[in-house]
């Protein structure tokens, strides 16, 4: 497997105010390579690799109906530890 490394930037900003999200912009040279368009799925992953934070970004092949279950599950959780 041949890899080719790239490094891009991108800045944060606040996603929603009163909220902890983040947002920034994917780089064109990273929607081009990943293929990405509007309204597709990125799924992140996160990791320690050397004692360093690491990130791994993909598009996602999930289904609709996948993350609609997942979106789903998610909600009734939280409808579960509301009575808490």
């Amino acid at each position: 497997m041949i890899y080719t490394h790239m490094s891009l930037e991108s800045t944060v900003g606040i996603a929603k105010v009163g909220t902890k999200s983040l947002r920034a912009t994917v780089p064109e040279g990273i929607v081009a390579f990943l293929e990405i368009k509007e309204g597709d799925k990125l799924q992140w992953k996160m990791d320690i690799k050397d004692n360093e934070r690491v990130a791994i970004v993909n598009k996602s092949s999930k289904t609709k109906d996948s993350v609609e279950l997942a979106r789903y599950s998610i909600k009734q959780k939280r409808k579960r530890n509301v009575g808490l």
